[in-house]
């Protein structure tokens, strides 16, 4: 840390990902919250010459608002590791584990976690026949914000067909029906849970557009569902070895209780927009936003 009264902070957003619109405006709300929390800022926007531009900036902190690959998947934070500047959320291991979901899901599946079932498969043989039996989805592998999620609905005749810019590799993972649930973990604590209420698939236009989702919060459900999701999101947080803050997803099946509870994946750079669920959690928790902010800097750090 050097001598100045206040840390200049360098908020990264924007960047090379599909998420790069959602990550401006994470950007530019956190930079907002920090200036109003006492701290100099200063934003850029993580382009191939990130690491040129940050030493340049010199930073006492690197605040992180970033999503999507090379924001997200533990690149950016190898760049903020080797030049040795704090930063903030998780760091290269958590990142890259939390992104690739066949990895993340086997790191549930060991501390006893629900997931469903799923497999990596060639994109050719995803568009040539059935892998899994309807109904199921097919996305990226390492993506986030439901960029790429194909759903085959039941009942379909014929196998998806996808996108050019697909990965030649995607997972292909059973349909979990239900209500769709969240819970941010803050540090040590899990915070709430939030009921997401869409009109149809709780795509990338439901999560970010204003009116595309209702969230009822906390979620008007039984108690027990409600613990549970409080404490997957913690295991799942400290399995992956996240720091600073995740938001891990949940469906719930009401039809059949606890066992209809699955986790779908834990996000380590949540979106941090006016519309984004944590810091609406944070605030249900008495956390106002530039003190959200402020907490996950005074949090920053290198991994080594």
């Amino acid at each position: 840390m050097s001598s100045r009264a206040a840390p200049r902070i360098c908020v990264l957003k924007g960047g090379l990902s599909a998420e790069r619109e959602v990550s401006l405006s994470s950007g530019h709300e956190c930079a907002q919250a920090l200036r109003v929390a006492g701290f100099e800022v200063i934003e850029l926007d993580a382009r191939g010459d990130v690491a040129q531009r940050l030493t340049e900036i010199a930073p006492d902190i690197v605040f992180n608002a970033l999503h999507g690959r090379f924001g997200e998947d533990g690149c950016v934070q190898g760049i903020l590791e080797w030049l040795r500047i704090p930063y903030t959320h998780s760091g290269v291991l958590a990142s890259a584990l939390a992104m690739d979901k066949a990895r993340a899901k086997a790191a549930y599946v060991a501390v006893g976690l629900p997931v469903v079932d799923s497999r990596i498969a060639p994109k050719a043989e995803v568009m040539a026949a059935h892998v899994l039996p309807p109904p199921y989805v097919v996305k990226p592998n390492n993506e986030g914000s439901s960029v790429g999620v194909y759903l085959v609905q039941e009942g379909a005749n014929t196998p998806p067909r996808l996108s050019d810019d697909m990965p030649a590799e995607v997972m292909v993972e059973a349909f979990a029906p239900g209500r769709e649930l969240t819970t941010t973990v803050l540090g040590d604590r899990a915070l709430t849970v939030t009921d997401i209420l869409t009109d149809g698939w709780y795509d990338y236009d439901a999560k970010y557009k204003p009116g595309g989702s209702r969230h009822v919060l906390p979620a008007d459900v039984p108690q027990d569902i409600f613990d549970a999701c409080l404490d997957y999101a913690m295991r799942a947080h400290r399995v992956l070895g996240c720091r600073g803050i995740s938001r891990t997803d949940f469906r719930w099946d009401e039809s059949r209780g606890l066992d209809g509870l699955i986790l779908l994946e834990t996000n380590t750079q949540p979106g941090m927009t006016p519309t984004s669920l944590v810091p609406e959690q944070a605030a249900q928790c008495g956390t106002a936003f530039a003190d959200l902010c402020r907490l996950l800097v005074e949090d920053a750090s290198c991994d080594r």
